[in-house]
Order: C-alpha cells, then structure tokens, then sequence
C-alpha cells in the first residue's frame, strides 16, 4: 500500500484545517480520546456542530484564535491507501510554514472560498506550488453551501483559476466542489449539487497517480559520516554513511566524489546488518570504496555517468522567510544537503510581484518575497538543477548572526 503526501493551502479562513478534520472524522480516522474531547470541547460551530478544525490546531494561540500558525501533521488510511497530511497556515505571516510543508509533498490542494473567490494568497500560494515543482494540484471550491450551491460561481472561480494555472504552467489541475463543514464532496459524493460529475475529493486521493516519473534517476548521496573504527577487529574499515537522495547506487558501479572529482567503484553496500547488491532512494546506507579516497562530510558521491553541476556561483529562485530583509552586505551560510559554506548574494535577478506575477528589478527581499538571486559560496557546490532533482537542487540560507533560516533556494542553473 503506497503513501501520498499532500498539503492544504489558501487564505486565511477557507477552511484549510475543516477539511482535513472532515476528512479524519467521515473516514472514522479519529481515536476514542479524540472524539471524546472533540465533542466536550467548547468551541463550536454556528449550527452547534463540533468545529471539526480542532483536530489540527495543536497550539493554544491557534485553538484560541482559529487560525493555523504551524504546520500540522496528520496519518489516515483507508483500504486502498495511506496518507500524510500537512496543514499549512494561510496567513500570509507564516507563509515560510506553508513552504516548509509543501517541500516534501507530491500534491496541493488549494481552497478558496467561494464567497471571495481567487485572493492574493491563491496566488502567491500556487506560485510557490508551481516553484516547488508540485505536478498534481486540487483546488478545492470551500463554502459551496453559502452561495446556494451555485454552478455558476463555480465555473466563474474555475474559469478565472484556470487562467493563473495556465500563466504558472500548472498542468494536471483538478477542480472540486465543497463544503467542508457540511461534508459535501469531501468523503462522500454531495446530493446538494447535481451538476458536479466528479469525484469526492477523498476518491480522487485514492486514486490519483502521483508516481509516474516523480523521481529522479540521478544516482547522489551526500556523505553524512565517515566510519572508521580503528579496532583491533575493524582495523582497515573505512565507510561512508549516507542517505541516498535519489536514483540507486550498485556493487561495481564507478563512482565519482565531488567536489574533488576522485572517482572509485563501489566494493560493498551495508544497510543494518544486510549486505544488498543495491541502494535505493530514501535508503540510510554505508558504501565502500575499492579505493582509499580523501572524503568528509558534505562531499557528494555520485555515479560517474551523470555528473551534477558543480559550481561556486549559482542563480537560484528564492522565498524569503525572515522579517529582517536580504542584506547583500552579510556572509550567510547555505546548508545543501549535508554540506555547509559560508556565502553572499551577489545580485537580486528580480521579484516577482504576487498580484500581476511580473518581473520587477528590486533592490530588497523582505518577509514572503518571492523572486530570483545570484548566489556566490565559498566552496564548489555539486549540485542538480532544481527541475532535473528536487532532492539536490535546493538549500536552505541561514542567518550566520542567529542561526536561523532566512530563506529557501531552489537552484536554475550554475553560472
């Protein structure tokens, strides 16, 4: 049974968390405990029915003002899958929360409110879809029941959303009408609105292939630890510990080491205590080389057919996630993968005004601003372009003065 990962995204009050508890209560997803305090707690909906958001906001500023601050987490399955929920903020304050769900996800579903219709946080949200290289989305028409369930306000949000996929290149887009609060459309088909042919939302989850080449090929592991005991029992043992970020390695294969460009083939893959002839993505291994190479932590073993970029001045598109603004005056420090230099920013390419999505010349980046910088590192970068492999083709900007992450980077190309 596979595992689809998804977020909900949106503006503030469409019923981001609503949905997902519609989702965990009609599939009977909820733990007795759970139930038991949903239904004693005080908060209310308007009819007296349990406010369903309840099951995601975790936090007390969240219960207290209903809204969603941190990304929430949440597990269900049903017979024909499992699934990984994030729910994400929508207040354009915790818009870097929102990135950091959708960072590991291979779906969006997008709500709007079908009293406002697409708002500038639809935008700005699936423009960030459309960064982070997320093929499926689902935008999801909340509220159905407080516009008569109209048909024609349907297909005018989902004429004018279409318009802004097409100008994001979003391409596999599927719309559903809701309403989360009354359970229309979510787990099970509505009777309030006929002229909808679709699917529920949840059988479209069952069923949507989120597999098809979603993955890269590209064979890289950054190094994470050198193993060398110097035992009596383990005196020449030398490995190198890793999780594999994409493609596999085998026994035998030639392997090359960046950033040094020594190149080895592999002698033996050890995962636990099993000696496999191969490693997959997402695999925590230790690979031995044939040959003793100088190697340390951050170093990329990669196979020697398809070599990444390698480079110390990289164009990058950029979600700035700090309140203070990019400052080209500081050293920063970038985190890819398991490696971390020191860097700056040499030049702001552009932003991206979320209203018109045109390209501006800027000056700045400030909280949530999206756009394009030029980055220069200290040490070489091996890296992948971000529409070839997601997995090597992104980093995180740190703040060297908090140790905090101002930024996330998903790079376009070494220059």
């Amino acid at each position: 049974m596979n595992i689809l990962k998804f977020f909900t995204a949106g503006s503030v009050d469409d019923g981001k968390s609503t949905l997902i508890g519609r989702l965990l209560y009609d599939t009977d997803s909820i733990l007795a405990d759970q139930l038991e305090a949903l239904q004693q707690s005080n908060r209310k909906n308007d009819d007296g029915t349990i406010d369903l958001a309840i099951l995601t906001d975790g936090l007390r500023a969240e219960r207290e003002q209903g809204i969603t601050i941190d990304v929430a987490y949440k597990y269900f399955q049903t017979e024909k899958r499992k699934f990984i929920i994030a729910d994400t903020p929508g207040h354009i304050q915790y818009t870097r929360n929102m990135v950091t769900g959708a960072s590991t996800a291979k779906l969006a579903i997008i709500l709007i409110d079908a009293r406002n219709g697409v708002v500038e946080q639809t935008i700005r949200h699936s423009y960030l879809v459309s960064l982070l290289g997320i093929e499926h989305v689902v935008v999801c028409l909340n509220k159905m029941d407080m516009v008569g369930y109209s048909e024609t306000v349907y297909n005018a949000i989902t004429d004018k959303y279409k318009a802004l996929a097409a100008q994001l290149k979003l391409k596999d887009v599927t719309f559903i009408p809701v309403s989360a609060l009354k359970g229309d459309n979510v787990v099970n088909e509505s009777e309030h609105m006929p002229w909808y042919g679709g699917r529920s939302l949840l059988h479209f989850l069952e069923s949507v292939d989120v597999e098809t080449g979603a993955e890269s090929d590209l064979a890289r592991m950054p190094v994470q630890w050198v193993v060398r005991p110097q035992t009596d029992e383990l005196h020449d043992y030398r490995g190198y510990a890793g999780r594999v970020l994409s493609g596999e390695f085998k026994v035998n294969d030639k392997v090359t080491v960046l950033p040094s460009g020594s190149s080895s083939v592999i002698e033996r893959i050890e995962l636990f205590d099993q000696r496999p002839d191969r490693a997959f993505a997402g695999q925590s291994v230790t690979l031995h080389l044939k040959d003793n190479i100088d190697i340390s932590r951050g170093d990329v073993l990669v196979n020697s057919d398809h070599l990444p970029q390698n480079s110390k001045l990289i164009e990058a598109d950029v979600c700035w996630m700090d309140a203070r603004p990019l400052d080209e005056s500081i050293t920063y420090l970038l985190q890819h993968n398991s490696k971390v230099t020191k860097c700056k920013i040499s030049e702001i390419v552009y932003k991206v005004d979320i209203n018109t999505l045109e390209k501006q010349d800027a000056y700045d980046f400030k909280l949530n601003d999206i756009g394009r910088i030029v980055v220069k590192t200290a040490d070489e970068l091996a890296f992948d372009l971000y529409t070839d492999n997601k997995a090597n083709g992104a980093a995180i900007l740190i703040d060297s003065r908090t140790n905090l992450t101002v930024a996330a980077l998903m790079f376009k190309v070494a220059l």
